[in-house]
């Protein structure tokens, strides 16, 4: 950038980055547009159309007129499904003041961080971890105070470590699980765990993103910390959303519950952004939380057969080691021994994954993201939610790209 650019703009947009797998999906595109042969594993969208039941909602409340601004926070219908939802599935029980929709999952977790965390604040993310809670949290002028959490301890943050990372300016600790980009899941004593450390610390806040919840590759029951910790109730926001269990990642609804006066907070900011989440929308993901969820299973099927044989091509791979998800529908190898013999062999440059990333997409026209985007150089994530043809012949193509 130019000094004459950096001058008009502002410190905080300076201060972050475009998102990088946004980035690389448009740059995936841009080379497809060209006529290459492009299969794109970067983008974390389910290949699936969104339920019919979910669509017909959504054409209703257009005929119906429903096409007026909303109270910001969102429509009564859909914060009662909301409140319903987090009673029936998870046991939590919350007010309609206690709940807020948002413009996806992305804006909840914006509009958290600007509300409750001010300069000189930390935010504890564990990583590997989804890109943007690092780059939200110095929007908010907060430092983001990375703990490496690596596949030797198969990507979760344990107790002492999040012991060692709190002090008197922590404010914030992100928990995502099931995980973008790893697929861990934490089990209900690993989180009893975590909460028995957070309880000791009151001025603590605790942000879980649950987004992934219903994306389950084990079967196994969902936990999130709220329930392995009930009483970090009055300091933890459950964020969530219904772009990736039915398939609505256009349609923009994410959601959160927690402390009214923070909630409240929430809702001012964004009366002074984006005001309310498109109504149509709205009523679209009221018929998905109060439908039959039974949509769900066929596309869960499909993520644990494309999950299965993922992980068994990776491990049978030189150079790479990839463990068995627990849902979200992502693959994250340990590439650094494929990117030392790539190196060594003279075909990559440079021994970071970034390199990887690219001799992948520019020779063998595969996208994947490099995993230092997520806080973990040396790996790298795929998305297999898409077409298993398309999985195999990306696959084919990474072997013989490491071969």
């Amino acid at each position: 950038m130019s000094n004459s650019a950096s001058a008009v703009l502002s410190q905080r947009v300076q201060s972050i980055k475009e998102s990088p797998t946004l980035a690389i999906t448009a740059k995936a595109a841009k080379y497809k547009a060209e006529g290459r042969p492009i299969i794109g594993l970067a983008a974390g969208e389910p290949d699936f159309d969104t339920p019919q039941h979910i669509k017909d909602a959504a054409k209703a409340a257009i005929d119906a007129g429903y096409t007026k601004y909303t109270p910001v926070s969102g429509i009564p219908a859909l914060k009662k499904a909301i409140v319903a939802k987090f009673k029936n599935e998870n046991g939590f029980d919350y007010q309609l003041n206690e709940v807020i929709v948002g413009v996806g999952g992305k804006q909840t977790i914006f509009n958290l961080c600007l509300a409750v965390l001010n300069k000189g604040d930390e935010v504890i993310v564990p990583a590997p971890y989804w890109v943007s809670y690092a780059d939200i949290a110095m929007v908010a002028e907060a430092t983001p105070v990375i703990i490496e959490c690596g596949i030797e301890q198969g990507f979760k943050l344990l107790p002492a470590q999040l012991e060692a990372a709190i002090n008197a300016n922590t404010k914030l600790v992100m928990f995502n699980s099931p995980s973008n980009p790893t697929g861990a899941v934490y089990s209900f004593e690993e989180l009893k765990a975590l909460g028995e450390v957070l309880l000791k610390h009151p001025h603590v806040l605790v942000a879980t993103d649950d987004m992934y919840e219903h994306v389950n590759l084990t079967g196994e029951k969902f936990h999130n910390i709220l329930n392995a910790a009930p009483g970090l109730k009055d300091r933890c926001i459950v964020l969530n959303g219904v772009s990736k269990a039915y398939s609505m990642t256009g349609w923009r609804i994410g959601y959160a519950a927690g402390p009214a006066y923070i909630i409240k907070a929430m809702e001012i900011l964004q009366s002074q952004s984006t005001s309310n989440p498109a109504s149509i929308s709205q009523y679209a993901a009221e018929a998905a939380l109060s439908g039959s969820q039974d949509c769900i299973k066929p596309m869960v099927a499909a993520f644990k057969e494309r999950h299965k044989y993922v992980v068994d091509r990776f491990n049978a791979m030189p150079g790479l080691s990839c463990l068995m998800a627990g849902g979200a529908f992502y693959a994250f190898p340990d590439a650094r021994g494929a990117i030392a013999n790539l190196h060594k062999a003279g075909k990559i440059s440079d021994t970071t994954d970034m390199a990887l990333a690219e001799y992948l997409l520019e020779k063998f026209d595969v996208a994947v993201v490099p995993g230092s985007a997520f806080g973990a150089e040396g790996y790298f994530r795929i998305s297999f939610a898409t077409s298993m043809a398309n999985l195999q012949e990306a696959l084919d193509r990474i072997e013989k790209a490491l071969s």
